[in-house]
Formats: C-alpha cells, sequence, structure tokens
C-alpha cells in the first residue's frame, strides 16, 4: 500500500488506515474474522483511492444539502471544499435542464431507486461542463432515503465532439435537401418540359400525316410513361407543395400517391392548422415519407396511421403500424431509424421508436414549444 493510501477522508471523518489495522489486532482476538476484517479494510481504501481519482464524488443529505465532496469535485467545479459543503447543487446549477428534468431525477431518487442521466453543470468561473451522473440513495433502517451519493464522470469533451457531429450532420441534411430540391426543379422544368414539347411535336407531325397510317401512337404513349416516371422522381426527390403551401398539404398529398402505389390503407388526423418553421416541416415530411417506406418495404402490414397534434405543449407526429415489428439490439434492424433520429435531432425534436416483434412499429416525432 502507498503512502497515499495510509488514510482516507469521508463524510463522517479521517481515517488512517494503519491505526485502523492496529485497532482490529487490539480489539479482535478471532484470527479469522481479524484477517477478513484488514483485508476488507485495505480493499476499502484501494477503491476509496481509485474512485477519487477517476470520478467526481460528494455526499448529501435527504434535503440535498452537500456533507462531502472529493477533491475531483473542487477540482472540475472549481469551488472550494469549504464552498460546498453546507450548500445544496443548485450552487453549480447551470439552470440548462428543465424543472421537470430535475422533478423526474428527484423523485426517482426519493422512492429509494438509482437514477442515471447526464448533468450540465456550471463552475465557479462561470465556464460549462458535463457530467455523466449516477446517484445512489443510501437508506434507513425504514427503507427510506437518509443520504444520497453522486458519483460522476466529466464528459464535457465528449458532449463538444457529439455537439460537432449533430453541427455537420444537419449542414449534410440542408445541402441534402438543397441538392433534391434544384435536381426536382430540374427534372420537373427542365427534362419534364422537354418531354413535354416532344409529345406535342409528335401530335403535330401525327397530324400531318392524318391521312394515311403512322406509328407515333405508341411512341406517343412511351414518352407520356417517361413524363410520368420523371413527375413521380421530381415528387419523391422534393415536392413542390411542401414548399408553396405546407408539410399538411405535402403529407396528405403523399399519403394518397402511398395508397395508390402500394395499396396499404393510411389513416390521417391533423389538428396543425400554421405553418412550421421550415428546416421542421422538411424534418416532419421525411420522417414521414421514411417511416411509411419502412412499412410498406418491411412491415408486411395492411393498414398504417399518422397523427399530428399541435397542443399548448408542442407539436407531437405518431407514426404507427401493426406490421412485424423488429429487433432494434439486431445489427442494421431498423432500416432507416438513425437518418430520422438525426433529422429529428437537427431540427430540434427528439424522435423515440416502439418497437417488438410481432407487435408492430410506433415512431413519435416530438418538438416542445418554446
Amino acid at each position: 500500500m502507498t503512502d497515499q493510501q495510509q488514510s482516507f477522508t469521508t463524510p463522517f471523518g479521517s481515517y488512517s488506515v494503519d491505526t485502523l489495522l492496529t485497532e482490529v489486532d487490539r480489539h479482535i482476538e478471532e484470527l479469522t474474522v481479524k484477517t477478513e476484517l484488514k483485508s476488507a479494510l485495505r480493499e476499502l481504501s484501494d477503491l476509496k483511492l481509485a474512485l477519487d481519482e477517476s470520478s467526481i464524488v460528494a455526499l448529501t443529505d435527504q434535503r440535498g444539502t452537500i456533507l462531502y465532496v472529493n477533491d475531483k469535485f473542487c477540482e472540475v467545479s472549481k469551488f472550494s471544499r469549504g464552498e460546498l459543503i453546507g450548500q445544496d447543487h443548485r450552487i453549480i446549477n447551470s439552470k440548462y435542464h428543465s424543472k421537470e428534468f430535475m422533478k423526474d431525477m428527484w423523485r426517482t431518487i426519493g422512492q429509494g431507486k438509482v437514477w442515471h442521466g447526464e448533468l450540465r453543470n456550471i463552475a465557479k468561473d462561470g465556464s460549462i461542463y458535463w457530467v455523466n451522473t449516477t446517484i445512489v440513495p443510501i437508506l434507513n433502517e425504514q427503507g427510506r432515503p437518509k443520504h444520497y451519493l453522486a458519483v460522476r464522470n466529466e464528459v464535457t469533451k465528449l458532449k463538444e465532439v457529439e455537439a460537432e457531429l449533430q453541427s455537420m450532420m444537419s449542414k449534410v441534411i440542408s445541402i441534402q435537401e438543397e441538392e433534391r430540391k434544384r435536381f426536382s426543379r430540374e427534372l420537373h422544368d427542365g427534362l419534364g418540359q422537354s418531354l413535354y414539347s416532344l409529345v406535342i411535336q409528335i401530335d403535330q407531325l401525327a397530324s400531318s400525316q392524318s391521312e394515311g397510317p403512322n406509328d407515333l401512337g405508341p411512341l406517343r404513349d412511351q414518352v407520356t410513361s417517361i413524363i410520368e416516371e420523371v413527375r413521380g422522381l421530381a415528387w419523391q426527390l422534393r415536392p413542390s407543395v411542401l414548399d408553396d403551401l405546407g408539410v399538411v398539404p405535402a403529407i396528405r398529398s403523399y399519403i394518397e400517391n402511398y395508397r395508390n402505389y402500394y395499396g396499404i390503407e393510411v389513416t390521417f388526423e391533423c389538428s396543425l392548422h400554421r405553418r412550421l418553421p421550415h428546416h421542421q416541416e422538411i424534418a416532419v415530411y421525411r420522417i414521414i415519407q421514411e417511416a411509411l417506406t419502412n412499412t410498406a418495404k418491411h412491415a408486411d402490414a395492411s393498414e398504417a396511421s399518422v397523427s399530428i397534434n399541435d397542443s399548448a405543449h408542442g407539436l407531437t407526429i405518431v407514426i404507427a403500424d401493426q406490421g412485424e415489428g423488429f429487433n432494434r439490439e439486431i445489427p442494421g434492424a431498423g432500416v432507416g431509424m438513425f437518418s430520422m433520429e438525426e433529422r429529428a435531432r437537427s431540427a430540434g425534436g427528439t424522435l423515440s421508436i416502439e418497437t417488438s416483434i410481432g407487435e408492430g412499429t410506433r415512431i413519435t416525432l416530438s418538438f416542445p414549444n418554446k
């Protein structure tokens, strides 16, 4: 054992390991008990050292008043131990998390359950730091929390990298949408119009040869078919109604085309009667499009539903089917789910997926009111 391990501090006092070992020798005669107790003390000292070196540790009473912090807590928060003891964790509260988030945390630990989550804190100098947190209730004889032990690991750099990746993904999605819009217009206004002009020329040529038989009819049919395919492709890339009239008319039109193409009945309920910010409209449309496409290709479902609920709490979109469902734990399962999650995040929303084999799939997209 190193010198650093010869003593340790707890919320209830400082202890010398050597002194404790000596006291064990003095007061306990049973050799087996003595040996096991001394071994446990050494292991406890080693664990305490490892925890202090790697983690931010604090102990509070049941009201949240700080009773103990380790050196790592002081190092990261930049508060001295004297400034922290007797305070509660509001001293490092960055006010980033919602009241409901904090209430949920307190509700969980107040019931004697362990809470896990990420917290955004503020140091004494105003700098922000993120911590991956586990709060363990220490219960009294009646099974009620008497103390809370919080063990945290700083993840600020990881959160910064995540933010950079999300920013990059948002830019990629934005560029992709702009390219889709440009290709859609070029197909519709360029190639589409050229093909339409060709149909007119074929009709004029056929009229000039009306006195005798001609073979222009099949050619006209082929060109007309190509025009329909080009229009369909342009629609898939970026429907003009999405930009001109908004997401609700675009979804209604998409569902109608979807029914005709796949033969799947889709019910649509909507209480949204306003235009959304442009980036949100695109995200909502693309996520519904991706979800319904997955239903058609992978769910083996005959029915699906889409609902949009606009309330005082926020906007909620639900896409559901009663198809085969899938296991999200299997690599490759849930085609397009990552894309949908990134689209939701880049537009300021959250996306949750509920599914299991044989139970269908339910995708919920939420945007809180700000």
